[in-house]
């Protein structure tokens, strides 16, 4: 029943559709990234980046290096568009986003880590069958056809995204609106719309319908007599997502990924050369099967766990961040705060408190005063520094953080050696202190 569903033959008119969308989407972000000086002030102005920790091998290019690799990863962006050299095109723009997304967290983003993960799929699948430069030049590849799963593995992962989104904003200050609130509070110069995002009935019809919408969208896109109306709705959603938070191209990724909801003959007729495309009932399970089951049944059975896992530390990951990434917990919480870093050289007792700004940019200051593993990669980069200059030294940090509408209470414990203390990444850190 599972090979019958998975392993029949359907036309590939919404992959071959949304390969273009997707390359341009791409090829966009990448030559934007540029444009707006993203590039610049995320991994060309910052004295260093903060990797995700285990990564720190992956630096920036020096120089004007990290121009050179954005415009390359552009350049892929075209040739998966028009489906040139499409394998080697989408690997390598996937290990590429896969680098500068690990390479830096400050301007971490759910739909960073979206991109990527689509990026590798988007690799493994037959993308390149049709309308492309490789089938046009190589008749053999040439397809009109592809198996039900790999429509199906795009629309599994977006259900994955949207329902963890929904589940997460059941809590006290999402269903309160307050911290809705704060969110708009920051778009009040906005212009036209700056008012009206601070009315109340707004903040309402934002909490209630971004529950329903994520929880509910998948579904209503999947059957028929609800379709047009959940894509109308997206269309909606997505592009007041784009005016109200900026957030480049991911709400037209969301949107071209509707085209695997719709019949795919109409996908066809709407964007290709109209014709009927024959599917075969007859069933040709590849050789490969059961290792495409056993790898597709691994990758979701992660994705599944990953979001959860949270669940497993013996802290509160509102407060204490731990299991917050990777979890589509999307425009849940805001955080400010205090920090400052004393620094004791064993050698002759002498203290000394660091300034700040002789090291970060004001982003990164924002996130090493409010994340507790910012903190500590910090406390590690001035260790590796002074050990450098051959000075043994410890460092104690006094840290205040207050989440939404929260008040200030005390982060980190100010009496433990921060540059001392490994970082947990399954349990928690006891030098996160709780709220009081």
């Amino acid at each position: 029943m599972v090979n019958q569903f998975l392993f029949k033959k359907i036309d590939n008119a919404q992959l071959i559709v949304f390969r273009v969308f997707y390359g341009v989407l791409i090829c966009a972000e990448a030559f934007g990234a540029i444009a707006t000086g993203w590039v610049r002030r995320t991994f060309i102005e910052p004295r260093f980046t903060f990797s995700f920790i285990g990564f720190e091998w992956l630096q920036p290019l020096p120089g004007n290096g990290m121009y050179f690799y954005f415009v390359l990863m552009g350049i892929f962006g075209i040739f998966i568009t028009l489906g040139f050299k499409y394998r080697f095109s989408a690997f390598a723009f996937a290990f590429m986003w896969a680098g500068a997304y690990l390479m830096q967290k400050t301007s971490y983003n759910n739909h960073y880590y979206l991109l990527m993960l689509l990026a590798f799929i988007m690799g493994f699948l037959p993308a390149h069958k049709s309308h492309s430069v490789d089938a046009h030049y190589n008749t053999g590849l040439k397809a009109h056809q592809m198996f039900n799963y790999v429509r199906w593995i795009i629309i599994l992962q977006l259900f994955i995204v949207y329902t963890y989104a929904s589940v997460a904003k059941l809590y006290g200050d999402w269903l309160d609106l307050s911290i809705i609130e704060i969110l708009m509070r920051s778009k009040k110069d906005y212009f036209l719309i700056g008012e009206f995002l601070q009315q109340k009935w707004v903040h309402q019809m934002i909490g209630v319908f971004g529950i329903l919408f994520d929880l509910l969208v998948v579904p209503a896109l999947l059957w028929k007599p609800t379709r047009k109306v959940a894509f109308a709705l997206s269309i909606f959603f997505h592009l007041f997502n784009s005016i109200v938070f900026q957030i480049g191209i991911f709400p037209y990724l969301s949107l071209a990924f509707c085209v695997f909801f719709f019949n795919p003959q109409t996908i066809r007729n709407i964007f290709l050369k109209p014709k009927r495309v024959p599917v075969s009932e007859n069933l040709k399970l590849p050789k490969n099967h059961n290792w495409i089951l056993i790898a597709l049944g691994a990758y979701f059975i992660i994705q599944l766990l990953l979001p959860l896992r949270h669940h497993t530390f013996n802290s509160d990951v509102l407060w204490t961040e731990e299991g917050h990434r990777l979890s589509w917990r999307m425009m849940l919480r805001s955080r400010s705060g205090t920090i400052s870093y004393r620094i004791v050289n064993h050698r002759n007792n002498a203290e000394s408190i660091v300034n700040l700004n002789d090291y970060l940019t004001k982003k990164q200051r924002r996130k090493v005063a409010c994340y507790p593993d910012f903190a500590w990669q910090f406390a590690q980069y001035l260790k590796k520094e002074y050990n450098e200059k051959g000075e043994n030294i410890s460092i104690f940090v006094n840290s205040r953080v207050k989440v939404n509408q929260g008040k200030y209470h005390t982060f980190i414990d100010p009496n433990v050696d921060l540059a001392a203390v490994p970082w947990k990444h399954f349990s928690h850190n006891e030098w996160i202190l709780p709220r009081d």
